[in-house]
């Protein structure tokens, strides 16, 4: 899941030495610099992978003589140890990080990382990105959504329903336009004795399921309550009561399975690439892995009626404060944002921030990106359940484990996830 803990981008570490052509980088007190040292960890054929790559290569073509000193690194590998490897010598100049409070979050609190809000305003970086997009991107006394620029997102996801175009057709079932006409669509598999939709219990998929239909009662200022603690949440209220209740009508109309509560999210995502089941309610991390494994016809749709999705920027740029070579960083986060970095992002499977899809040459890459446009553009972007306070993923993974094999009632979940929720938002806004 894209949370604080997000699944891990498993490489190895590889070092690549750009060649040394090109610069001109910032008129800073690195201006002097002749080495970018690059962290980050995504894999080489992924989007991110890809374009970055070429950004690299436009950077050494621009700054004469600076050597990029690249290193791809384990997820894991900077997660753990973020805060002592950009404290010490040995760490880059610029890196990819996690973005939430208990990630780029902790580090901007503890000082660790530059505060980048005048690159921002002044490379435009602010004007690229909408305020949904900023809000992971800013942190004030580590929480995000206000203060300064702590890191840059190129990237970004969000959540959508994918289906099977072919069982579609097979049933007679259109694609949804409204929730009320996503119920009766389900309704009619239903009726021929088909599962509707894949799940996952033991695994994201289930919490993400719940926010999305919380959020078809919901608007900004519930996210911002929510998530940035503006104010007081109450879970015996839509839409979070709503959300609850609605996922378990949905178990026992048959159009979740029951044993998928002990499912993964491989499991779901596999049988949605097998053919098994009219459709899967996920994410665009999928989006590359479908489009190269799936032999029939399949397509996506925003979640039907809503104007809120889960969803948020990708990873962020970082600059660690004891960066020797800050202004070449800020170029190349530069380059990153550019129409043709973009470009490759969105040409990969991947969503770029700033992307045009009149740029993407395939109709289906071009849907995704136009799809997360109309979210952006409209302030849409909900970010994750789970992502309030640290441990908070466990409890809602239980939580609605308890729906899916219907141990729990609604109100016996909506109390299970309220307390550490409670407890949480109490111990971070402290003074």
């Amino acid at each position: 899941m894209r949370r604080f803990r997000s699944v891990a981008v498993a490489a190895t570490v590889a070092a690549l030495t750009a060649t040394s052509l090109a610069a001109c980088g910032g008129d800073g007190d690195d201006s002097g610099a002749n080495v970018l040292k690059l962290w980050h960890y995504e894999s080489a054929n992924s989007a991110m992978g890809i374009a970055w790559d070429r950004a690299i290569e436009i950077f050494s073509d621009e700054h004469p003589g600076v050597e990029v000193r690249f290193e791809r690194k384990a997820f894991e590998q900077i997660q753990q140890n973020a805060g002592m490897i950009i404290n010490s010598a040995e760490g880059p100049d610029i890196m990819e990080y996690n973005k939430g409070n208990a990630t780029a979050g902790l580090l901007s609190s503890q000082g660790l990382l530059t505060d980048l809000t005048a690159e921002a305003t002044e490379r435009g970086w602010d004007k690229a990105l909408s305020p949904s997009l900023q809000t992971t991107a800013r942190y004030d006394k580590g929480v995000m959504g206000s203060g300064n620029w702590y890191g840059v997102p190129n990237y970004g996801e969000y959540v959508m329903v994918y289906y099977n175009k072919e069982l579609f057709a097979e049933h007679g079932v259109t694609v949804p336009t409204t929730l009320a006409e996503m119920t009766a669509a389900m309704d009619t598999f239903v009726a021929k004795g088909v599962t509707p939709l894949g799940m996952s219990g033991a695994e994201y998929p289930a919490g993400q399921l719940f926010y999305q239909l919380a959020l078809s009662r919901a608007d900004r200022d519930f996210v911002n309550d929510y998530q940035l603690y503006a104010n007081p949440v109450d879970f015996k209220a839509d839409p979070l009561r709503y959300g609850a209740e609605t996922f378990a009508e949905w178990v026992r109309r048959g159009y979740i399975a029951k044993d998928s509560a002990s499912l993964k999210a491989e499991d779901m995502g596999t049988s949605f690439i097998s053919g098994k089941v009219p459709m899967i309610v996920s994410g665009s991390w999928w989006y590359g892995r479908f489009k190269s494994e799936i032999s029939y016809d399949w397509d996506s749709f925003l979640f039907p009626g809503n104007t809120m999705h889960a969803g948020s920027s990708g990873n962020l740029w970082v600059v660690p404060e004891t960066s020797k070579a800050k202004n070449l960083a800020y170029d190349f986060i530069d380059i990153t944002m550019r129409p043709e970095i973009q470009a490759l992002i969105g040409n990969n499977g991947g969503v770029p921030v700033a992307g045009d899809p009149a740029a993407i040459s395939d109709e289906k890459d071009r849907k995704l990106i136009e799809n997360f446009n109309t979210i952006s553009g409209q302030d849409g972007l909900a970010f994750y359940p789970d992502w309030p306070v640290p441990g908070y993923y466990d409890v809602l993974v239980s939580g609605f484990q308890g729906l899916i094999n219907q141990s729990r009632s609604p109100e016996q979940v909506l109390d299970a996830i309220a307390k550490p929720y409670q407890d949480g938002v109490a111990e971070i806004t402290r003074d």
